[in-house]
């Protein structure tokens, strides 16, 4: 699969685009964990337009992550096409790799969000998702794709046309989540309607599946069933970043990769923990992956007060001792 010229190669697993999750250090051990592709962290087109220094940090890549997409969200025109401009020079910003896709968000349902306008919003104003996205593809030269959902509501699931005109002016290539705004995250992801647009005889851009993969069985539908070009995998990786060794594992060999030790997760959270505190230092290096923390060692029994120490703490050499302390009771 290729997003114009970036090769992904067969039946690709991307990293979603996740506010507070997909950091560089989350970012960059998911692509050493077979993740093909990865992407930033949704940041708004506003606060890159007035300079804001949270903005501004999240368009900050790195060489080793590559090939990576910046994703960017808003309601106003102006201010996306002016985003767009910047994500597409932030390879000029200090150490920084910039981005190989520019990815526009219309597919979060979080109410700050989509309650403007923004967002999954969007779906609301077929019209006007269409024209912004034509105005940041003749903004850039970079490759554009769109993330966004299957309509508005259950009454409005516009995406099989909408997938259309998006292609039409321009996009390279379109995530589509199987669940309506309206849906949130709950019930399941339906993944027919998915399977609808990559059947359009019209689309010739790739087709990306997203919405509630979280093994090798689940992804291997979405290729066979309903002929996604490639999965998208968000909440699963949550202190998880080996499942996408888990899957290919799985759709090479047909069957499930063996459970990594204790050794191996200790390794990785250490790794992560390394990762983040070159990214960010401390404490903020510590305070912004506890939510991965909380999940890496899930099912070991009797431990919940080591996971509250972890995930509270915020010194870097308890934690090193915390993990120390794992390998000696669970390995």
């Amino acid at each position: 699969m290729k997003i114009g010229d970036i090769d992904l190669g067969e039946r690709p697993l991307l990293l979603a685009p996740m506010e507070d999750i997909t950091d560089a250090s989350f970012r960059l051990l998911c692509r050493e964990q077979g993740a093909d592709m990865v992407y930033t962290e949704f940041i708004p087109s506003d606060g890159l337009v007035r300079d804001a220094d949270k903005a501004i940090a999240k368009l900050r890549t790195f060489d080793e992550e590559a090939p990576v997409g910046i994703q960017i969200y808003g309601h106003i025109p102006e201010s996306m096409v002016e985003a767009a401009r910047m994500a597409e020079h932030a390879s000029e910003m200090p150490g920084g790799h910039g981005a190989d896709v520019i990815d526009i968000n219309f597919g979060c349902p979080v109410t700050k969000i989509a309650g403007r306008g923004a967002g999954s919003g969007m779906m609301r104003y077929p019209d006007k998702m269409v024209a912004i996205t034509k105005a940041v593809v003749e903004a850039v030269h970079k490759p554009v794709t769109v993330k966004t959902r299957l309509g508005w509501d259950e009454g409005s699931k516009i995406i099989v046309e909408l997938a259309e005109r998006l292609q039409d002016v321009g996009i390279q290539a379109i995530t589509i989540h199987g669940r309506t705004r309206c849906q949130m995250y709950r019930g399941d992801a339906d993944w027919t309607l998915i399977g609808q647009v990559k059947a359009n005889p019209r689309m010739h851009i790739p087709v990306i599946g997203n919405g509630d993969i979280k093994d090798g069985p689940g992804a291997l539908q979405a290729f066979e069933r309903y002929g996604v070009d490639a999965v998208m995998i968000g909440r699963a990786t949550f202190g998880h970043p080996w499942i996408f060794r888990e899957i290919k594992y799985f759709l090479e060999h047909g069957e499930p990769m063996p459970e990594p030790g204790i050794a191996e997760k200790v390794s990785l959270a250490r790794r992560h923990l390394d990762l983040s505190l070159r990214f960010k230092g401390e404490p903020r290096g510590i305070y912004e992956m506890r939510r991965h923390l909380s999940c890496y060692f899930k099912g070991l029994p009797d431990f919940k007060q080591t996971r509250m120490r972890m995930v509270t703490t915020l010194d870097r050499q308890e934690l090193y001792s915390i993990f120390d302390e794992i390998l000696q009771n669970y390995d």
